[in-house]
């Protein structure tokens, strides 16, 4: 198996939710729920947070992780992970696990790397099957069209495919449908390349940034898990969390 590092990104200044990485959760800031879950993976042979805040840094060395500084005017997450990943020149694999998602199973993390580690993809992540209405139709729930294979056909926060001749309410009776879990996994030699590859028209229109890998010619490789995992973007979405961790601590 390559050798397969696991770098959490991590922005101090979120303009929906500022401080997000540092936020509570159970007496925990995310971040450390993040790093932990990542931690447990049994295929990430080492993790670490890649931040542009000096806070950051200090919460994580606290509960005895690694962080590293990034500059501050980096545009993507993907981009603080490909200057962190420069200096690790061991790895084979980098894994890109976002810092707002505190309920990542780390068997989701396992998958992601199997993606590249068990074939020539360049860049792997993760689907989920659709089950429910709302989310088809929820822009910030981004979809995906495959391949039979699991290359990724398209990225969108529509729903995609149309279901021409059927009613909205039976598109998912009679297709089926994936969304996008933010997990990706890069070949480092391709990841240290993303950074200079120009931002491209779909990626802009949709900001979605894995568009940017497509437009320019290359594959991104999806798995389908059963797994999934809640993003922290809102204060709703802090809430949310929290009443989760609390009916979990409850039922100890």
């Amino acid at each position: 198996m390559m050798n397969a590092v696991a770098i959490i990104p991590a922005r101090y200044a979120s303009q929906r939710l500022p401080a997000k990485p540092l936020a509570d959760i159970g007496g925990k800031p995310m971040i450390q729920h993040v790093y932990e879950k990542a931690a447990q993976a049994t295929l990430a042979g080492r993790v670490l947070v890649a931040t542009d805040d000096r806070r950051i840094v200090e919460a994580v060395e606290a509960f005895g992780g690694t962080a590293v500084m990034t500059p501050a005017d980096l545009q993507s997450g993907t981009d603080r992970i490909a200057f962190a990943a420069r200096s690790i020149s061991d790895a084979d694999i980098v894994v890109n696990v976002q810092g707002d998602e505190p309920l990542i199973a780390p068997e989701m993390i396992d998958e992601g790397i199997r993606v590249v580690a068990e074939s020539d993809a360049l860049v792997g992540t993760l689907v989920r099957k659709i089950e429910q209405e709302a989310e088809l139709f929820n822009p910030n729930v981004v979809k995906v069209a495959l391949r039979k294979d699991g290359t990724c056909l398209y990225f969108s926060r529509s729903p995609i495919p149309f279901g021409r001749d059927l009613a909205q309410h039976d598109w998912l009776k009679h297709t089926p449908y994936y969304k996008h879990i933010g997990l990706y996994v890069f070949r480092r030699d391709f990841l240290l390349r993303y950074p200079s590859l120009p931002q491209t028209p779909l990626e802009l229109a949709e900001k979605l940034e894995q568009l940017r890998i497509l437009e320019h010619g290359f594959a991104i490789r999806a798995a389908v898990t059963e797994y999934d995992s809640v993003p922290v973007d809102t204060e709703d979405d802090l809430k949310r969390i929290r009443q989760i961790y609390q009916q979990q601590y409850e039922r100890r």
